[in-house]
């Protein structure tokens, strides 16, 4: 295969339309990228592979789990470049790659086998310049160059409180479970010492391939920060992380920059910085309008209309199937919507089965902000049930709360959840927009501070700004340099 197929191959991203791009300049400029006249896709060289066909077999789930692709053709033309220089250096020039941006806050990237790689939105708005991406993604390609996914063990993520309100809450139902519980991959677990060899050849990859080698080390500094900014503000879903799969220490930062000193002392390579922000300027932060939005303890669903709020003190998770929370005293909170009957009644409603361990009696009727609503109460293996139903337009929405059975707060906690649940008036949705990664060029006076506090629809502005621009407790800014900050404009 000569090296030009080769590359058509292993650039093909997944949502690019135009097919499969084949490099001519060894330059690496964006411009040296052109159409192949004879492309050769993955999926006809893969054909007859079969840890391929295993991972082909696996990649609806991944897209359900992960929100789907994320389509931004500037942003995958950047990622296709780094891709493409990477290929030139593989250890396997036979292996092909296909890669997919996936429409996640969380910040991830993973592969597996037969060459499917994975990197989410979260990830490049985390990472700094394209020498960061390299070693991401050449850390992916070493688990596939060295056979890793041969071994790989997949098992769903344990169960956090809050599907254990649905458990409980919706009884065994495959059904329920299916349309309800979101699976949590956790994906490319690999053993320490295939994670350390992968660690190995990605850095070899990518400081050959004419990347800033020290990136991986730097990299994974910033990922230790956001994890440490997420415990603290809970603001994703750990179990999706790239550091619930991929152990991080230091000592593997320290091996990571040992590795690197082979190619030289830091301050080799490129990191191509300028190009990198280029493609990111303008992705989507956080959740996407399809989803609704988090704004701290604040739940708003512009396309539903409707919003609620959770008390201080709990964490909101907000998924594709559902929006759940968890707080103080082990309670958790969980919020989705179904469509029933227009002719059925709500109090009848939850009498139709699908609540384990109904309280017959405790069902009542409500007024809840205007809309109809119906209260009831549940118990089931050591915990107790709040049950609110709510009918807002032609939909109803179910606001599940949960508690020890010991629990004095779960009253109070479920009163306020639902108490808070309103339409949202015109105003409110027109004003709500999505948070998004906008690359801004510092001016004469301007500070970290400063260009923190412009940043709206976050929590912890200024810490949230240096994890976002790897920026050490001491750094400073200068006018000219580009930052990146988090605005719905």
């Amino acid at each position: 295969m000569s090296r030009h197929t080769r590359l058509a191959v292993a650039v093909a991203l997944l949502a690019l339309v135009a097919g499969c791009q084949a490099l001519n300049s060894t330059d690496l400029r964006e411009s040296g990228f052109q159409p192949s006249n004879n492309p050769v896709t993955v999926d006809n060289v893969s054909r007859n592979d079969k840890l391929a066909e295993i991972a082909k077999a696996q990649h609806p789930r991944i897209l359900a789990t992960y929100g789907g692709e994320y389509s931004d053709p500037k942003l995958e033309r950047m990622v296709a470049k780094v891709v493409g220089s990477l290929t030139t250096v593989s250890e396997n020039p036979n292996q092909t790659y296909r890669i997919t941006i996936l429409n996640s806050p969380n910040v991830n990237a993973f592969a597996l086998p037969g060459g499917y790689l994975y990197v989410t939105r979260g990830l490049l708005a985390l990472a700094n310049d394209s020498a960061e991406l390299a070693a991401v993604i050449a850390h992916e390609m070493g688990h596939v160059t060295a056979n890793h996914g041969v071994q790989r063990q997949q098992k769903e993520a344990e169960e956090v409180l809050a599907t254990k309100v649905v458990t409980d809450v919706l009884g065994e139902s495959p059904t329920a479970k299916a349309a309800l519980i979101r699976g949590k991959l956790r994906l490319a677990q690999f053993s320490r010492n295939q994670e350390l060899e992968a660690d190995g050849i990605g850095i070899k990859m990518s400081g050959q391939a004419g990347y800033d080698p020290f990136a991986a080390g730097r990299f994974l500094q910033s990922m230790a920060a956001y994890s440490d900014l997420r415990a603290v503000s809970g603001a994703t879903d750990a179990s999706l992380d790239f550091l619930a799969s991929h152990p991080n220490a230091p000592q593997r930062i320290d091996l990571a920059q040992r590795h690197a000193r082979q190619f030289g002392a830091p301050g080799i390579g490129q990191r191509d910085r300028e190009s990198f922000l280029a493609g990111i300027d303008g992705l989507l932060f956080g959740d996407t309008p399809d989803e609704g939005y988090v704004r701290g303890t604040t739940f708003l669903h512009p396309k539903l209309g409707i919003s609620f709020a959770v008390p201080q003190g709990f964490v909101i998770d907000n998924t594709a199937a559902a929006v759940t929370a968890t707080g103080p005293g082990n309670i958790a909170i969980r919020f989705d919507g179904v469509t029933i009957d227009s002719k059925l009644s709500l109090s009848d409603y939850i009498k139709s089965g699908w609540v384990a361990g109904l309280d017959p009696s405790s069902i009542r009727a409500e007024t809840i902000n205007g809309n109809e609503a119906a209260f009831a109460r549940a118990s089931a293996e050591g915990w107790k049930f709040d049950i609110m139903v709510i009918r807002a337009g032609a939909q109803v929405y179910r606001l599940l709360t949960a508690a020890p059975t010991a629990s004095t707060e779960l009253d109070s906690v479920a009163r306020s959840v639902s108490s808070s649940f309103h339409v949202m008036t015109a105003a409110e949705k027109a004003a709500l927009k999505p948070l998004r990664i906008r690359v801004v060029t510092v001016q004469p006076g301007q500070t970290m501070g400063s260009l923190a506090a412009s940043m709206v629809g976050v929590d912890r502005k200024l810490d949230l700004f240096r994890v976002l621009n790897a920026l050490a407790p001491g750094a400073t800014l200068s006018a000219g340099d580009k930052v990146k900050i988090v605005t719905d404009r």
